[in-house]
């Protein structure tokens, strides 16, 4: 037997305790391109030097427009809002504020067909971002669930469905089988972008591209794109508003989601974002 001062180096090496992988604390992107859909993906490792803000805009903005108005290494596009009036019909907190409010949405809660499920509408899952004593701390939570005792909220975005730890379409007021409304086509392939968090604290931000090649049969559907970000190993996740608004900006270069009956990209303008900056010291 092979010794080494005596110890046998078998000993040595059963003993020796084997190196911890440690996570990467820097952005990692990759790029996904399935039978059907082209699939972006952002991770951002929890206690990097990155943060993970929304941001509003006074009217709607492409996301070039958006990288023009704030330094980001990346950008996606967030919660919904009404194309006819430009204003958000998602809550949004900055810095502890709220800056919008969708019962100040006349078109929302004047509309018949909706005032059913307005209590749902408006306790729809967010993207939190809270500060725990020295700790940025990121969550996944519906608007009624209290901020933790010992945290204070900074930030938080609206969208939906909540997509885990299950699919809440129906609670949240997107889906009324009784009444065939499902307001985001949940079991159609469209494009779509989402947000979650990994058991570890990170983020990670998706959107899921359509194919130029097959216009009216690429995306994903919201239990697939579950279904897909726990593969990723996120915990709980939300979608974020879709379709026509699905864009994001990485590292120089525009991405849009939805495309037309020709395969070009719609390259529509959206409200509000979140936007991935490099924390200064």
């Amino acid at each position: 037997m092979l010794t080494s001062f005596g110890i046998p180096l078998l000993f040595i090496l059963r003993s020796s305790p084997l190196p911890v992988p440690t996570a990467p604390k820097t952005l990692t992107y990759e790029q996904r391109n399935l039978p059907h859909s082209i699939v972006h993906i952002l991770r951002i490792p929890a206690n990097s030097r990155f943060l993970v803000t929304p941001a509003l805009s006074t009217k709607v903005n492409t996301i070039e427009e958006f990288t023009q108005q704030h330094p980001a290494k990346a950008i996606f596009n967030a919660g919904f809002f009404d194309p006819a009036n430009q204003k958000s019909t998602s809550y949004i907190f900055l810095q502890g504020k709220l800056v919008a409010d969708p019962k100040n949405n006349e078109r929302l809660i004047n509309n018949p067909n909706l005032k059913p499920y307005l209590n749902k509408i408006f306790n729809r899952t967010e993207f939190r971002r809270y500060l725990c004593g020295q700790t940025i701390r990121c969550d996944i939570a519906p608007r009624s669930k209290s901020v933790p005792a010992s945290c204070q909220l900074v930030d938080a975005i609206g969208g939906g469905p909540q997509l885990l730890p299950e699919l809440t379409s129906v609670p949240e007021g997107f889906v009324d089988h009784t009444n065939g409304r499902d307001a985001l086509g949940s079991n159609q392939a469209n494009a779509r972008t989402a947000v979650g968090i990994t058991d570890d604290g990170s983020v990670i931000l998706l959107m899921v591209s359509q194919k130029s090649s097959t216009p009216n049969k690429s995306g994903i559907s919201l239990p697939a794109l579950a279904g897909l970000m726990k593969t990723l190993g996120i915990q709980k996740a939300m979608n974020l508003d879709g379709g026509s608004s699905s864009s994001l900006y990485y590292n120089g270069k525009t991405f849009y989601g939805k495309v037309d009956s020709a395969g070009n990209a719609i390259k529509r303008p959206v409200k509000s974002v979140l936007l991935v900056q490099e924390n200064s010291p």
